[in-house]
């Protein structure tokens, strides 16, 4: 049973039988009933269209339901009347892109639009967005409840804030690119084809931003699945084929002067990867990117992330001023703190906060990379 083709053509499977008429909730209903259809039957007898399959399964399931339901009668011989695409008849739109915009629907909280693509159509599960979010699963689940009775009823033709769906499929791209759930290569392509669809800078400037941190992707791991820090990376093993696809992109981006956070970060991106050596990094303009970033979202993460460029830029003493600014409470400032007291041969107080930051860390990953970095500084103050 191949999971990860379920988990592709589950997002397409939903957004048809709501666009034929079924409420989401009653349809994600439905589209569970047939993955569980499809783990009993697949494996010893796989279907040739796959996706028709789940469509006709998924929405006979649906009519079921609604049988069941003396008060859908009427709403059921509506939809009865259309029939099911056959194979190799693709619906004109992408089901699954439009299904973004209907999960970020105006009538939903920008959190609530977020979560809900994230369940719906990113394929995570309630805990995973919960992590996310720092919030308790049952809080999670609830939310997620409440923005699926807000969305039942909608027409699937009205849709939802640009802004709201790229922010949605930023993060559905991070979710991917931390290896928790590969969801990275499906967010480039449904950001690809938004912004070829609509007139809005920050599509072009979030789908060179995902261009750009995608054509790291291989260099980011050690051959023992350890984390590999930007400036330790083996630059020969970036994509340059992303990379210049990418600085295209935003390039034509910021011809427009429309300047937004997304456009930013990719600049941010684009000047890391323009650099052949990390000792070539142009800090200097990394940190009038930041200024900009600042200027535009007014961000504590931001500011964060700006700390560690002064540091870069203008020394190390810099960032610590920069930082000393900002709330100790913010993921990662420890291991910022860490990282510039090191570098101001303070070992003694880098140590203590690498090891207060693995405390910290949100991954397994993270947590190991960071008690290293404590442990090779202690051997190195013993030395």
């Amino acid at each position: 049973m191949n999971e990860a083709l379920l988990r592709t053509l589950t997002p397409g499977v939903l957004a048809v039988l709501v666009r034929r008429g079924a409420d989401f909730a009653a349809a994600e209903d439905a589209v569970q009933d047939a993955l569980v259809e499809a783990l009993r039957v697949w494996p010893d007898d796989p279907p040739r269209d796959a996706k028709g399959w789940l469509i006709t399964v998924a929405w006979r399931k649906f009519l079921d339901a609604m049988r069941s339901d003396a008060a859908r009668r009427r709403r059921e011989d509506l939809v009865d009347e259309e029939l099911p695409p056959g194979p190799g008849q693709p619906p004109a739109v992408d089901d699954t892109l439009q299904l973004y915009f209907l999960c970020a629907h105006p009538s939903l909280t920008p959190a609530s639009a977020v979560a809900l693509t994230l369940r719906a159509v990113g394929g995570l599960t309630t805990h995973q967005i919960a992590q996310a979010y720092l919030v308790p699963e049952p809080t999670m689940a609830q939310r997620i409840s409440r923005a699926k009775r807000t969305v039942s009823g909608v027409r699937f033709d009205q849709p939802g804030d640009v802004a709201t769906v790229l922010r949605v499929l930023y993060l559905v791209f991070n979710e991917g690119y931390s290896g928790d759930v590969d969801l990275a290569a499906e967010a480039i392509r449904l950001t690809r084809q938004l912004a070829a669809a609509v007139d809005h800078p920050e599509a072009a400037g979030l789908l060179a931003l995902m261009l750009l941190h995608h054509a790291r992707r291989a260099a980011r791991t050690a051959s023992d699945g350890s984390l590999v820090p930007l400036a330790e990376q083996d630059r020969g093993r970036w994509d340059t084929g992303s990379i210049a696809e990418g600085v295209g992109i935003l390039q034509a981006a910021l011809a427009r002067d429309r300047l937004g956070e997304f456009q930013a970060q990719a600049a941010i991106a684009a000047l890391h990867a323009d650099a052949p050596t990390a000792e070539e990094t142009d800090w200097v303009q990394i940190v009038e990117w930041y200024d900009e970033l600042v200027r535009l979202t007014d961000s504590p993460v931001v500011r964060l992330n700006r700390a560690v460029a002064v540091g870069e830029a203008d020394g190390p003493r810099a960032g610590l001023a920069a930082l000393a600014a900002l709330d100790v409470s913010l993921p990662r400032h420890a291991a910022v703190a860490a990282h510039l007291h090191e570098r101001d041969g303070n070992l003694a107080a880098a140590a203590r906060l690498y090891a207060e930051a693995a405390h910290k860390a949100p991954n397994l990953a993270e947590r190991d990379h960071l008690t290293r970095q404590a442990a090779r500084l202690n051997t190195r103050r013993r030395q």
